[in-house]
């Protein structure tokens, strides 16, 4: 019964979210713009519930010669293509709200376990076991609330499988304001070692 409720909360919390950050998106757009040449948006392919593939939308903090589907950490030098909007954006995990139409169309949750990249087979196979796939990937979640970047792949899939078996309203309430203290404090956030983007 909960996931049902659970997608009507997120669909409403998002489209919410839409209207009342707009004006903040437009400014978001802009800078980007006049910081660096390029789309204003990036997207990818991201594993979703039972393993299908879809395409994450968020705000472009790299420059457009990036090499697309790798891992931030995998680049050779990742602060040299951030760009100045990007490193604030990326900090301040401003980046992620494009992911809120991803979460409209069905694609995403506002909490649950983050998107692996495509071709992050370790991570996918890591959440099998506990049965992390089979939900819809959040905007937040438990693992990011507890290390963020910093967390090893078996230490972040398990903590995946931990908030499937407490996956509730009142653990969603939990995570979702432990991520807006994270966010605050910048906890966990470890640029050059991001397996969650390379954007």
């Amino acid at each position: 019964m909960y996931p049902i409720i659970k997608r009507i909360i997120d669909f409403i919390l998002s489209l919410l979210g839409l209207i009342i950050l707009s004006p903040l998106f437009l400014v978001i757009a802009i800078w980007i713009k006049v910081d660096s040449p390029g789309p204003i948006f990036f997207k990818q392919k991201r594993v979703g519930q039972n393993k299908e593939l879809f395409e994450i939308y968020k705000f472009r903090t790299m420059r457009s010669d990036t090499p697309s589907d790798m891992p931030t950490h995998l680049l050779g030098d990742p602060a040299a293509f951030i760009t100045n909007s990007g490193a604030f954006l990326r900090k301040t995990s401003l980046d992620e709200l494009p992911q809120l139409i991803n979460i409209i169309k069905g694609q995403m949750a506002v909490i649950g376990p983050r998107p692996a990249l495509w071709n992050q087979d370790d991570l996918v196979a890591e959440r099998d076991k506990y049965k992390a796939n089979d939900i819809l990937p959040g905007l937040t979640g438990w693992a990011q609330v507890n290390g963020r970047d910093e967390l090893p792949i078996p230490t972040k899939a398990k903590l995946d499988g931990e908030y499937i078996e407490q996956m509730s309203f009142a653990m969603d309430v939990k995570c979702f304001f432990l991520t807006i203290k994270s966010v605050i404090s910048s906890d966990g956030v470890s640029e050059g070692w991001n397996e969650d983007k390379n954007e």
